[in-house]
């Protein structure tokens, strides 16, 4: 059995590919809920939605997040009362949200919907909220020093304020959902998913006992680096990392993966900064990580998988 921490379309890409090499009833994903948020009366889930598109084929190849073949009337009707519309929710998108508003509201917990919804698109992995209790990440901005939700920073203001802190409202009090511990209590590898590990990772690892579990199985831990040559693939894991004192780089990556990951696979690219991750005690897979194809992702993902056995 295998356990990944996942976060977004990185996440979601190198899952797709990893469900090529292993069987999926074989895969736990504990995925990212830091980043969920209500629009228009709807719960949404951003980072379980992009995971839940992409392994079911239906995920909008243009953007890399929501519904292929997707529409947006709804938000266009919405624009004529002058309604905030800068989080854009799909036609076919909206049903999703319907459906997991309305049972959340008759008592039903988040794994319990997010469960439901998976059977719904035909998975057969098994998809695990990090938490069902409430863990907002908050982003504080340096010039104004005012704090934003993830979205507010990441969509409305396009990620483009210098970060100057972020934080996990009410981590402290929450548990992890059913499933989480004993997944990575009884898997053979874990797998840490080429995500942010600030604001994809970082919310996951601060929902008590989580991260103790990793630091006890560190040389079952085996992570993926989103950084390549200096740079995210996708997304502001740079910009974030740079700001917040870290070096942008697989070292960064290493650095603040140390303490619970044994492993890392870096990129072909950054060969040459091996012997400085190697010096903090991580081993290191140098492979290919730009998932440009299918062939490509299925390859990562075998050698990542390798590397933890």
């Amino acid at each position: 059995m295998l356990t990944a921490l996942a976060g977004g379309v990185g996440a979601a890409r190198f899952l797709t590919g990893l469900l090529d090499v292993v069987p999926a009833e074989q895969v736990t994903a504990i995925v990212n809920t830091g980043d969920d948020d209500k629009f228009h009366g709807l719960w949404v889930c951003p980072d379980l939605d992009s995971v839940t598109y992409h392994l079911s084929g239906n995920h909008n190849h243009k953007t890399g997040w929501g519904l292929a073949d997707e529409t947006f009337r709804t938000m266009d009707e919405l624009d004529r009362f002058g309604v905030p519309t800068w989080f854009r929710l799909g036609d076919r998108d909206l049903a999703t949200h319907l459906y997991r508003s309305e049972r959340l509201a008759t008592g039903a917990s988040l794994s319990e919907v997010t469960a439901e919804i998976a059977q719904a698109w035909g998975l057969k992995i098994s998809l695990l909220p990090m938490t069902n209790d409430r863990v907002a990440t908050r982003i504080t901005v340096a010039d104004t020093h005012e704090e934003l939700s993830l979205q507010e920073w990441f969509v409305l203001a396009q990620s483009e304020p210098i970060v100057e802190a972020v934080r996990f409202e009410n981590a402290d009090f929450s548990r992890p959902s059913p499933g989480v511990i004993e997944a990575l209590e009884e898997s053979e590898t874990i797998i840490i998913c080429p995500s942010n590990p600030i604001i994809s990772i970082g919310p996951i690892l601060a929902v008590p006992k989580i991260r103790e579990v990793l630091v006890r199985r560190r040389e079952r831990v085996v992570g993926v680096s989103p950084i390549i040559a200096g740079r995210a693939v996708r997304g502001p894991a740079d910009r974030l990392m740079d700001a917040l004192g870290m070096e942008v780089s697989c070292v960064g990556v290493a650095q603040a993966y140390q303490d619970f990951c044994g492993t890392l696979v870096i990129d072909s690219r950054d060969a040459h900064l091996a012997d400085r991750i190697d010096s903090l005690g991580v081993r290191v897979i140098v492979a290919d990580t730009m998932m440009r194809n299918a062939r490509v992702t299925a390859a990562l993902a075998r050698e990542t998988v390798a590397a933890g056995t």
